[in-house]
């Protein structure tokens, strides 16, 4: 049987766990997506401290990044590829304020929001989501990218 990408990326499980999940990560993303444009000094000082090259202009990309993924997970929709995102958002965070500054944020909040992250690429939505909504409306295989399963 043959799958596709399409397919893969709306796939969902039947966990209302992964409902929870998805939800709280993607408000915790909206809450810190915004203070990278409304203390974007401070953020840019930041960003500059942890050895990040042109500050000023991460701060923006990580905030934008932050709140249309976080947006995306709250809502259920391409839950996998903004999940997939935000890991990689929370390792640079981990790799940077972590080593640099420390604290709960970085140390505490974000390896523990890389473990849901990679939850829910691996689960997907869940079923009262977006994602779910799409997959059945498609119904069958309508990607063009093959994926093997």
């Amino acid at each position: 049987m043959q799958t596709y990408l399409g397919d893969r990326v709306l796939a969902t499980s039947s966990s209302r766990v992964a409902i929870v999940l998805r939800i709280a990560a993607g408000a915790v993303f909206i809450g810190f997506g915004p203070g990278k444009f409304i203390r974007h000094t401070a953020e840019t000082n930041a960003f500059q401290r942890y050895g990040l090259p042109r500050p000023s202009e991460f701060a923006y990309a990580i905030g934008s990044l932050e709140l249309v993924c976080g947006l995306l997970l709250v809502l259920g929709l391409l839950v996998r590829p903004a999940a997939l995102a935000l890991a990689g958002d929370m390792i640079g965070a981990i790799a940077t304020g972590g080593r640099v500054d420390g604290g709960p944020v970085h140390l505490v909040l974000a390896p523990a929001l890389l473990v849901v992250l990679l939850l829910l690429v691996r689960s997907g939505a869940g079923p009262w989501s977006l994602d779910t909504r799409l997959g059945q409306r498609r119904g069958g295989s309508g990607g063009k990218v093959f994926f093997p399963p």
